[in-house]
């Protein structure tokens, strides 16, 4: 057993860069593909060159290890996690809840890897080996697209969309722009495809291939955006290493670099996931940052000696690639956590009335989360662990908040905490990301023997206590059936909102019978009185009795019952006579002659999917 006197050094070292941090240069520098222009997803429609997406039901690539490296009775803790237990106890508060809420697809891939973010006005959602493209109410712009739409001659999958939130897009227009990504196998490696403009259906795109080859073929592939650099990482095999794509040039359509780098000193489970630090807002790190790349590393594994977490960091010199480099890890020692469920296996947690499946341990989910404040920049991240003793196991969330003083200094623990399930199912593959205020917010799923698997969110304030979730678990959408296979989505994607710095997405698969894909929208705001409800309120109407009617619609596709409620300004519920539905476009009439003078708040939608529009109404 650890000693008190070793926790204590251990927590102090935490705080301390590897006193002898060396670097080691490149593996291989070159050119990118010369860039290919995509026309416009509009203009695809009107030439009538359009791919639409194949539904054939398709395995994805079969998960690849090489060779378990996992310790039988090696690691701490040899009891319960350290942490487990303090989440529990922790008093929470509800949230103002869910905004909008979709369907992206109803997917054919085992699994459907979903991935897709917002932007100021769309929201890009993607799958394998398809994407589509939405309004911000959940009302498709395009129809189920192939991946070939946008990258010529490729459509194999495992795509990644991100919002790069930095790109300039013009005087007076919103800045950032959709990136999508999908790996490649003529030769192995991956595609990188930039919108040349904030809007993915009408503006084109420069379309990057990556001249070079990864060797093996690049399962799990991640990408970044940190300052000048979009790093991209994959589990590769024997060859692992990581790779730096030149992004001013790319984001401009013109000929670009790569560099590769090898991680000194990694160690792993046979699996390999380290993830850099992707910039959440539109504040990016100054040209030339080194790029932190981050990895945990298990005690359990063979070659590590203690919990910890690695950071490298990649220092990318464009005007001569030769002269980049790459530090050896900072080591920050955390609280000791198991990463190892049965012994490795990827069948390895119950779901109610199916197989064991894959939680997907020893990998740093995506994304890790970056972003700049005044005196202090930060990162939140995560992965799954074990917090139970012995045999019986339970997945939990081990996820940190990070800080740095100024660019290059080390990083430090700002806050750690193991967040678990409130309800004794196992809560795994969660995404994290913090807003403008420094709140964070927490998807994830949950299942049990007896409980199917659901998608979920917590999160936190910037001002609560440190090192827990203080935002009561809302379950998002509860599976009717259960997963076939044991694999479940290699990702699921948690990001913020770039209109307002401050809402988050959401997306995850569930199972409806088959594999859905569900976005939604959400705010951990604590929820409005029906006052403030009123101020508001997505929409303002103003209806001059007497014998005016209100059209309301729910622009927003669902499954389930329509309900719809009124409510006045003190909060009473309010009932109106010769309330008709109008087709299946779920527009319905309110005849107001019934209603008094007075501000009314109209809630429409179903209880059963989640999915709710509420506008505001002022009757004279």
């Amino acid at each position: 057993m650890k000693t008190t006197y070793f926790a204590i050094a251990a927590l102090f070292l935490g705080s301390l860069s590897m006193s002898a941090q060396q670097t080691v240069g490149p593996s291989e520098t070159g050119m990118l593909n010369a860039p290919i222009y995509v026309e416009s997803i509009a203009k695809q429609i009107e030439n009538g060159t359009l791919k639409l997406a194949d539904n054939t039901p398709k395995e994805g690539h079969p998960k690849r290890r090489q060779g378990n490296n996992v310790v039988p009775g090696k690691g701490f803790p040899k009891g319960d996690d350290p942490l487990r237990g303090t989440q529990l106890v922790v008093p929470t508060r509800d949230s103002q809840g869910v905004l909008e809420g979709f369907l992206a697809d109803v997917s054919s891939a085992t699994p459907s890897d979903p991935t897709g973010v917002a932007g100021h006005d769309h929201y890009m959602a993607a799958w394998n080996s398809a994407f589509r493209v939405f309004d911000k109410t959940g009302t498709p712009l395009t129809a189920e697209l192939a991946l070939g739409t946008i990258f010529p001659g490729n459509n194999i999958g495992d795509p990644i969309i991100f919002w790069d939130a930095s790109i300039e897009n013009g005087a007076g227009e919103p800045r950032g722009r959709f990136v999508i990504t999908e790996f490649d196998s003529s030769p192995n490696g991956f595609n990188v495809a930039v919108c040349q403009g904030p809007d993915p259906v009408n503006d084109g795109w420069h379309v990057y291939t990556t001249g070079f080859g990864t060797g093996s073929f690049p399962d799990y592939t991640k990408f970044a955006a940190f300052g000048d650099v979009y790093m991209v990482t994959a589990n590769i095999g024997n060859s692992n290493r990581v790779f730096a794509v030149e992004r001013n040039q790319m984001i401009n359509g013109d000929p670009a670099q790569f560099v590769a780098f090898p991680l000194p000193g990694i160690r792993t489970s046979g699996f390999y996931s380290p993830h850099a630090f992707h910039t959440t807002n539109d504040d990016p790190a100054p040209d030339g940052t080194p790029v932190p790349i981050v990895y945990m590393q298990d005690d359990a594994w063979a070659g590590v000696t203690d919990d910890h977490l690695k950071i490298w960091s990649a220092s990318v010199d464009w005007t001569n690639t030769a002269n980049s480099s790459i530090s050896t890890a900072q080591e920050i020692i955390v609280s000791d956590f198991t990463g190892v469920f049965d012994g490795g296996s990827f069948s390895n947690r119950p779901q109610g009335g199916g197989i064991n499946i894959d939680v997907l341990q020893a990998t740093m989910m995506n994304q890790v989360q970056y972003r700049r404040f005044p005196g202090y920049n930060s990162v939140v991240m995560n992965f799954v662990i074990d917090v139970v003793a012995g045999g019986g196991e339970k997945a939990a969330v081990r996820w940190y908040e990070l800080r740095q003083t100024a660019d290059g200094d080390p990083w430090t623990i700002f806050q750690e905490g193991t967040y678990e399930a409130p309800d004794n199912k196992d809560a795994y593959s969660a995404s994290m990301a913090m807003n403008g205020n420094g709140d964070i917010a927490m998807g994830y799923y949950t299942s049990s023997v007896s409980d199917r698997i659901a998608m979920n969110y917590t999160g936190r304030m910037a001002a609560d206590p440190l090192n827990v979730m203080t935002v009561t678990q809302e379950e998002l959408k509860l599976s009717t059936n259960a997963n076939p296979s044991n694999r479940l989505a290699d990702y699921v994607q948690l990001s913020v909102d770039p209109s307002d710095d401050e809402t988050f997405w959401y997306i995850a698969e569930v199972f409806e019978p088959s594999r859905r894909n569900w976005v939604y929208h959400f705010d951990l705001q604590p929820p409005l009185s029906v006052e403030d409800q009123a101020l508001e309120a997505s929409d303002l109407q103003v209806v001059t009795l007497p014998g005016n009617k209100f059209d309301i619609a729910l622009q927003t596709a669902f499954e389930g019952t329509v309900a719809i409620s009124v409510i006045d300004i003190q909060g009473r519920t309010v009932a109106f006579n010769n309330l008709e539905k109008e087709g299946n476009s779920y527009n319905y009439n309110l005849d107001m002659s019934y209603a008094a003078s007075g501000v009314y708040i109209i809630k429409m939608g179903s209880e059963e999917e989640n999915i709710f529009k509420t506008t505001k109404i002022v009757v004279k």
